[in-house]
């Protein structure tokens, strides 16, 4: 009787215990910027009436960028990157054979292995350790100037307008003459090279991966050794806090390649021995390596901290979707960058859009520090310089790769280590 009541005294804990529940955990947070859109490449214009004209600045203003922004050139220059890129999703380099090239490809590669040539022709002078452009770059550009004619009629263009049209973006493709400098406008204008290329039908869609992974991995090592022969200084470089001093789109075309690797993940650009062996074959881990080989202190979140926080990422597709916000953001939507894009017939401007004798300018080639924007103040008008970071003042930012062969000159094996690292 009394086990009974003291059973009927114990309280049921199991009814005044809370529920346990799972921790909700809070969601990721979301990028603001949407994924942006592939557009549908157009196919090539209609050529049998076509007057080509040279290319030249048309984004002089805020308006003619907003112009720009909403114009069908902006769409085809979309379609043609974002092309690119797809076309080589899960493909390393060696998956494209030499052979596997048709006769225009081997042809441009040519003409990259030409212009490789006239840099070693063209030796620097010695500038007694000066890590600034070396003024030989000058010399260099006026030799392929010479030759570019002639290499664009191997191509199988016989028009001399046309070849006046599609040769300034290749001559503008090495950097810049005046500035002795080179950035990721430069880099675009050799793609845009390639879309003129294929405006004019001279190459097909069906060639586009090797475009990538022979053509431009070519460019890529040209750019290279123009860079460490002749010091060129970046362009409105925003130092380590730029994801590359030089290049953009290899870091883009490297994602793609890297999409769906099933054991290379976005913190193995951290892995020395991963870079060494699979840098040749994945452009993004080929070109960390060579940012690597550039700087003077070691370590990717002391020289360049934007990599490092992008390899923090969970998925190739976070990065790979970063990597096309980026180059919409950082690269098109930029008018510190797009002021020196040229436009012709095959990249057409828009109507309103400013011209160069309009805006009183001079061409890009004569242009000097920083290059002209108008802008509009109270009321007035006047020419703005302006860098990559908006301001008048541009900077004359040495170049790394001069300032790592010069500590290797003095004798120092290793790079030097940040004190607290």
């Amino acid at each position: 009787m009394a086990t009974q009541q003291s059973t009927a005294a114990i309280p049921n804990l199991r009814d005044k215990l809370p529920k346990l529940e799972p921790r909700r955990r809070r969601p990721a947070p979301s990028n603001p910027l949407p994924l942006p859109e592939t557009p549908a490449l157009p196919p090539p214009p209609d050529l049998s009436s076509h007057s080509f004209q040279v290319p030249s600045r048309r984004i002089l203003s805020t308006k003619d960028h907003e112009l720009f922004l909403s114009s069908p050139s902006y769409n085809l220059i979309v379609a043609f990157v974002f092309g690119l890129s797809d076309s080589i999703i899960d493909t390393p380099v060696s998956a494209v054979k030499d052979d596997d090239c048709n006769p225009i490809v081997k042809s441009i590669l040519d003409i990259l292995d030409k212009t490789e040539a006239l840099v070693l022709a063209t030796p620097p002078e010695d500038a007694e350790g000066s890590r600034f452009g070396n003024k030989v770059f000058r010399t260099f550009l006026d030799k392929a100037k010479a030759s570019s004619p002639s290499w664009h009629e191997e191509l199988g263009l016989t028009s001399k307008d046309a070849i006046a049209e599609v040769e300034t973006y290749l001559n503008n493709s090495f950097g810049n003459r005046t500035r002795i400098d080179y950035g990721s406008g430069h880099e675009l204008n050799f793609i845009i090279w390639l879309l003129c290329l294929y405006q004019l039908q001279i190459v097909k869609k069906s060639d586009f991966k090797a475009l990538v992974l022979k053509v431009f991995i070519r460019y890529l090592q040209l750019m290279q050794t123009i860079q460490s022969t002749y010091y060129l200084e970046p362009a409105g470089s925003h130092g380590v806090w730029g994801l590359d001093d030089y290049q953009f789109l290899p870091f883009l075309f490297g994602a793609s390649q890297l999409l769906h690797h099933p054991f290379i993940t976005p913190l193995a650009i951290h892995q020395e021995l991963t870079l060494e062996e699979f840098g040749h074959d994945y452009m993004y881990l080929g070109q960390v390596n060579f940012v690597n080989s550039t700087k003077t202190v070691k370590g990717l979140r002391w020289h360049s901290p934007m990599l490092d926080d992008i390899s923090s990422a969970k998925s190739w597709t976070k990065i790979e979707g970063g990597m096309k916000r980026m180059f919409v953001a950082e690269v098109l939507r930029k008018l510190p960058v797009m002021q020196h894009f040229l436009f012709g017939s095959l990249v057409p401007a828009v109507e309103g859009m400013s011209t160069e004798s309009e805006a009183g300018l001079a061409g890009e080639e004569d242009e000097t520090e920083g290059g002209g924007v108008v802008v509009e103040h109270d009321g007035f008008k006047h020419v703005h310089n302006a860098n990559s970071w908006g301001d008048c003042c541009g900077i004359k930012v040495p170049s790394a790769i001069a300032a790592a062969q010069a500590m290797r000159k003095n004798g120092a094996g290793e790079l030097r280590r940040i004190p607290f690292d």
